[in-house]
């Protein structure tokens, strides 16, 4: 079992490592950040900018291996770069991460949760009301564009601090600058969680539980579950002990790949709801020719990847034995 784990870290290392690099060239070869500088008012002068972006390590004059090879030796020694308006791309990157921390992990673990729940049960209450309602719901939901979800709970929210007299749920930022103290800071933090967390928690049950729904029918009508309904278990029993950690086995990967990667992939909740976090940021560093904060992103995004399929790797180990002598 080490030594398979070994090389699947190896392997991701290397994957990681092609990855980030692909990344760069893309950002530097086709984003213009002098054009940043020369739309200023007043515009620098030629001089101004050639040092400016020699400064940046963002000089097009100089040869993108050459940029490459700065860049790598700035992250060997923890240094991100330069953002394009001269600040430190480390800084961002710890701020904007623990942003997508706060918003992201209610969600993803109620979502995940659920959604292999909902599934399940579908599909042992198949074509019953609750497989059918389910069903529906989920197909609603995963037609409809996330931004039209975020804006209307915002006007739900509305709606309820109108007939509450009083502002129950928040709806925009993070939390109210304006409070001090531990409590009303909490209190406020929670608030404006809310919705955000809905958004997202809904659209990854509905996501999850479709595949969990086909996978469970699958293993229902298999032998080893008879067999163990046979032996005298109770169906409970053998449907969440045989039946539910089989049909889970097939959606581990896309379970745990779809959590990380929602640091980055949730851009629209995040900008609807005022939350500064790695998804904006991604975007936001594209339309400003931002190359050093792109390719934090991007070698942020092949780390959460790389740690997906090790942890990948051992649920599906933990879940099925059989992997552990591969």
């Amino acid at each position: 079992m080490g030594r398979y784990m070994l090389r699947r870290l190896a392997n991701y290392l290397i994957l990681v490592i092609v990855a980030t690099s692909l990344a760069y060239f893309l950002a530097a070869l086709s984003l213009n950040p002098r054009a940043n500088f020369e739309a200023q008012k007043p515009r620098p002068t030629t001089a101004q900018i050639d040092a400016t972006l020699k400064t940046y390590n963002l000089d097009p004059e100089t040869p993108v291996v050459v940029r490459y090879a700065r860049w790598v030796d700035g992250i060997a020694h923890g240094n991100l770069g330069l953002d394009i308006k001269g600040g430190s791309v480390a800084d961002d990157f710890g701020r904007k991460v623990g942003v997508s921390i706060r918003l992201l992990v209610i969600a993803t673990i109620i979502g995940s949760i659920g959604g292999v729940l909902v599934g399940a049960y579908g599909a042992i209450k198949q074509y019953r009301f609750f497989d059918r309602w389910t069903t529906l719901a989920s197909f609603f939901l995963l037609a409809m564009p996330v931004f039209v979800v975020a804006i209307a709970l915002q006007m739900f929210a509305v709606n309820i601090n109108d007939a509450a007299g009083s502002t129950v749920i928040q709806y925009i930022g993070e939390y109210n600058p304006t409070l001090s103290g531990f409590w009303p800071v909490l209190i406020s933090r929670l608030q404006h969680l809310i919705l955000p967390t809905i958004t997202l928690t809904l659209f990854q049950i509905a996501q999850y539980s479709r595949y969990q729904r086909n996978t469970m029918l699958d293993v229902l009508g298999s032998d080893f579950l008879r067999t163990a309904r046979a032996k005298g278990l109770r169906r409970r029993t053998a449907l969440m002990k045989h039946g539910l950690r089989t049909a889970i086995l097939p959606i581990v990967p896309l379970l745990v790949y779809n959590i990380v990667l929602l640091f980055t992939g949730a851009t629209f909740t995040e900008t609807i709801f005022g939350w500064h976090g790695m998804g904006e940021w991604l975007v936001l560093s594209i339309t400003t020719n931002d190359v050093n904060s792109v390719a934090a992103v991007s070698l942020f995004t092949a780390a959460v990847v790389l740690v997906a399929g090790l942890l990948s790797d051992l649920i599906y180990s933990a879940l099925d034995p059989r992997v552990r002598f591969s």
